[in-house]
């Protein structure tokens, strides 16, 4: 309940941002997945699958941080701030959640956990469909108000470094976290890591 507390937590500081950004932004931007919809689709989900995909989002996040927020010094100091905050909120979370993925995995059979382990590939592969979808949208926004025309071979390249770039921060950056691959290793078997590989194979190829 405390973890749910902080997550709202973080949704409202979030939207807070949101608001607080947009009016200096060109009108026309959309962020089109519908959260309803998402939760829905993750839900229906078994809980090890669910945890598996909730422990990507927590280390994915914290490597957005170090990366790109944490290294830099001449960005908003705000910005920073709230972003440092979350960090650190995130790392206890996927230490919490490290704990309840094994505890989930330790009451399952070995059928239960291959069907979990497909459910898991499943949400990955939805969370894609996100990432292509508003890569996409914002693609073309871009293009809209950059204040410059662009010929199709143009659009086509910011399009795909949009689309690598955001399927490196929400998907492979976590799937390859290290500390992901060991706790997910020692719970799957070699055909079903390959299972795993073989459906990131063509995200991670077109990352790199």
């Amino acid at each position: 309940m405390r973890l749910t507390d902080e997550e709202l937590k973080h949704q409202k500081m979030f939207r807070r941002r949101e608001t607080m950004i947009a009016p200096g932004m060109p009108a026309g931007y959309q962020f089109l997945p519908q959260p309803d919809d998402v939760a829905s689709a993750v839900l229906a989900a078994s809980t090890w699958a669910v945890l598996g995909l909730t422990l990507d989002i927590e280390l994915f996040s914290q490597a957005h941080y170090r990366s790109s927020i944490d290294p830099e010094t001449q960005i908003d100091p705000l910005w920073k701030d709230v972003f440092l905050f979350h960090w650190k909120e995130e790392s206890q979370h996927a230490i919490l959640d490290e704990m309840e993925w094994l505890r989930e995995d330790a009451g399952l059979d070995s059928q239960q956990r291959d069907k979990a382990v497909d459910e898991l590939i499943g949400l990955v592969g939805a969370v894609d469909g996100i990432v292509q979808m508003q890569a996409k949208a914002d693609a073309e926004y871009f293009v809209r108000v950059a204040g410059r025309e662009f010929d199709n071979g143009q659009k086509q390249a910011i399009h795909s470094t949009m689309l690598a770039a955001y399927r490196w921060q929400y998907i492979v950056s976590g799937v390859q976290d290290p500390r992901f691959l060991e706790v997910l290793g020692s719970m799957i078997n070699a055909e079903q890591g390959a299972r795993i590989n073989s459906a990131l194979t063509p995200i991670v190829g077109a990352v790199h």
